[in-house]
């Protein structure tokens, strides 16, 4: 991200630029970004944007072959086309002859790294990748939005927002732009008014719901579980969340045993550091053996629902009873 900022600052801009990773907040601002660089404003001329799959790669490099009308560049945008994941040889080809006034910005979700594409693009222009942030770039981040509304935020109201927004940049700027709203005759934002306004994220409902389970709150679980399913999560996505969870806790405790600090087990496992430590607290109330049993149990309720032998809703439900019904 560094090269692609000082391409932006100094203007000295690549012919082909792609821009990939979970963090799309960041694709969409800097997708922005290079759009303002190449042209000017309210330029559509000069501009065409593909989007989805199904594109043809040969009008793709029609458009890249057609000279700019009245401006120095022309820009050709592809969003979500799958042609760093899978064959593209007609753009492999041609991104080397890329004319010097086209550039190309190709944004995805996911990319494979040995496709012929991906390997062109590397060498003719940019390849970025934009991960999940971690903790330190994120309470930087949100700390310069406090500061911009000139406002304070305490500590523990900082990592409590950060549990209920999670990593997600995107949505955590929903969440300040909510609580900056809900804040707005205050000066400091308090761990009181961050549970007051916003949201809890699902992957955090099913952390509590593990809570739940852990301390044989069976209802409290079963309550959980009901909200999900009121804001339309399907129940195989629950179940999957629930697998994640309890492997990531099995993960987390394995790691503790053989010597790891939290911030080791962050670094290895590729997770914010407060997430650890959280599930460093939760994984003392299983066993290995609870953990290996929920992750397996989760697999077969899985197969079961998938061949037909449950129904979906209601196997997350026996999931939950049997799970905190076992716990020591």
């Amino acid at each position: 991200m560094k090269n692609l900022i000082e391409d932006l600052k100094n203007q000295t801009l690549k012919n082909v630029y792609l821009l990939y990773g979970e963090e799309a907040y960041l694709k969409q601002l800097y997708k922005k970004k290079l759009m303002e660089a190449v042209l000017p404003e309210g330029d559509t001329m000069n501009l065409t944007i593909y989007e989805g799959k199904g594109i043809d790669p040969k009008e793709v490099i029609g458009q890249a072959e057609t000279m700019p009308f009245f401006a120095d560049h022309r820009l050709v945008l592809l969003e979500n086309s799958g042609f760093c994941k899978n064959a593209a040889p007609e753009l492999a080809d041609y991104v080397p002859k890329l004319p010097p006034e086209t550039v190309l910005v190709l944004v995805e979700e996911e990319v494979d790294k040995r496709s012929r594409l991906y390997k062109a693009i590397q060498k003719k222009g940019r390849v970025v990748e934009f991960a999940r942030q971690d903790e330190r770039t994120l309470t930087r981040w949100i700390l310069g939005s406090v500061k911009k509304e000139q406002k304070q935020i305490t500590e523990g109201a900082m990592q409590l927002f950060l549990e209920k927004a999670g990593n997600d940049m995107g949505n955590i700027q929903k969440e300040l732009e909510k609580l900056f709203c809900y804040t707005y005759e205050k000066k400091e934002i308090t761990a009181s008014d961050v549970e007051a306004i916003c949201t809890t994220q699902t992957t955090n409902k099913i952390f509590e719901m593990i809570s739940a389970v852990a301390e044989k709150k069976q209802k409290r679980a079963l309550e959980l579980y009901y909200d999900l399913l009121a804001l339309k999560e399907p129940p195989m996505r629950i179940l999957f969340l629930i697998a994640r969870q309890f492997n990531q806790l099995l993960q987390v405790k394995e790691m503790k045993s053989h010597g790891y600090d939290a911030g080791g087990i962050a670094s290895r496992l590729g997770i914010a550091p407060f997430i650890v430590k959280n599930a460093l607290r939760q994984s003392n109330y299983f066993s290995l053996e609870d953990l290996e049993a929920g992750v397996r149990e989760c697999v077969e309720l899985e197969e079961a629902v998938k061949t037909g032998r449950m129904n979906d809703q209601m196997s997350v439900e026996l999931l939950l009873v049997q799970l905190s019904s076992k716990v020591k």
